[in-house]
């Protein structure tokens, strides 16, 4: 078998910018259990305000991605990515300042939700940067392998992240948290010093909307993707208490696992068998995992289930993001990926609130009916996005 390194030009220099992109993803993930911690027992605030802090800066990504891909464009994927990690770096500092003693409450709140509202301008330059720079370092016909790894960076930081925000939170405190939040962008940034830039390309540039009109059949199936993993790790603890069922804490484990497996083994399926074909199979394991879910007569069935919806969800970002990629010019790479990417994070930002509704009225288990019936209509916009670039 021919190694990685030889079969993909610059592989080792994203696996770096990879590092410095799981160490920024770190400090999101270790703040999304401590915010509201910190909302509700710190500054004695109710779940809802904790709820708002948590989601705001998931709303300023979503607003700022199409900008930063443009930005992108411009000034090269390099400085976006560096402009990212300071920003990231500031954000923390600005939500230590917030716990501040001798601010109010609300004072102390305001600033919080500043702070967050600066974490998500960052993730997106971060993220938008670095993948568009990778793809310049290896060439855009491994765009798939690509968005492989940068997922896997993030995923991982995700996974090891809550559990560790939570222990550096009870160790050394709120500030002492925001404090290694800000530290880690900047070692990231030390990181990448070394890795060369890739000139922008010459050309127009080209809006945000009409890019989206561009790309709207992949982004639609790689939001309705992202429904099922939202609902899962919102939803999933809790329609086990309901059952009564024990190990309801190894949804994400069995999804997490699965997720991260197929990222391993089929990481270069997109780049050569098509990233439509790949993600329309990948839509069919998700749909199922989670209509498993829903029916599930008991954990082990359920926990089957997530691990499904771990392994057809893994794969479905990468290969509709190939597909965008190859489908637009060298100069409005940026601009594609901050799209591209805008809508799984409506998805991961809208599916909460909306299928929580209906879990209220309907039982937990309906939330994964949703999310099956979501992976379902992804499957056809998939289809349809292959025929399209066909």
């Amino acid at each position: 078998m021919t190694d990685i390194t030889e079969a993909t030009p610059g592989y080792p220099r994203v696996v770096v910018l990879t590092v410095a992109l799981f160490l920024s993803y770190l400090t999101v993930a270790m703040a999304l259990p401590a915010i509201p911690v910190h909302v509700v027992e710190g500054l004695g605030l109710d779940n809802t305000w904790g709820g708002l802090a948590v989601g705001i800066a998931f709303l300023s990504t979503i607003l700022t991605r199409g900008h930063a891909g443009a930005w992108s464009d411009r000034v090269g994927g390099k400085l976006a990515m560096q402009y990212g990690l300071l920003i990231y770096g500031a954000a923390g500092l600005v939500c230590a300042l917030a716990a501040w003693p001798d601010l109010s409450v609300k004072q102390s709140y305001m600033l919080l939700l500043v702070g967050r509202l600066v974490l998500g301008l960052g993730e997106s330059l971060a993220l938008v940067g670095m993948m568009g720079w990778a793809i310049g370092l290896t060439g855009q016909a491994r765009s798939g392998r690509v968005i492989s790894l940068v997922g896997m960076g993030m995923y991982g930081a995700f996974a090891a992240g809550g559990p560790l925000g939570l222990t550096l939170l009870d160790r050394i405190g709120f500030v002492g948290l925001m404090g290694v939040c800000s530290v880690l962008p900047m070692v990231g940034l030390i990181i990448i010093r070394s890795v060369p830039a890739v000139e922008p390309h010459a050309g127009p540039p080209e809006s945000i909307w009409r890019m989206v009109g561009r790309i709207w059949l992949p982004g639609a199936a790689v939001g309705l993707q992202g429904v099922g993993f939202a609902a899962l790790g919102a939803f999933f603890p809790l329609y086990f208490l309901s059952k009564g069922w024990h190990q309801a804490g190894l949804g994400l484990t069995f999804f997490g696992t699965g997720f991260v497996a197929m990222r391993l083994l089929c990481g270069h399926l997109p780049d050569r068998m098509g990233g439509a074909r790949v993600a329309a199979v990948s839509l069919v394991v998700e749909a199922f995992g989670q209509y498993l879910i829903w029916l599930a007569p008991g954990p082990y069935a359920a926990l089957a289930g997530a691990l499904l919806t771990g392994i057809g969800c893994s794969m479905v970002f990468p290969s509709m993001g190939s597909v965008v990629i190859k489908q637009v010019p060298p100069q409005l790479r940026g601009t594609a990926i901050g799209g591209f990417a805008a809508f799984q994070d409506l998805a991961y930002g809208a599916t909460a609130p909306v299928v929580g509704v209906l879990a209220d009225y309907a039982g937990y288990s309906s939330v994964f009916l949703i999310g099956g019936f979501a992976a379902t209509l992804g499957l056809c916009a998939a289809m349809a996005a292959g025929r399209h670039n066909g």
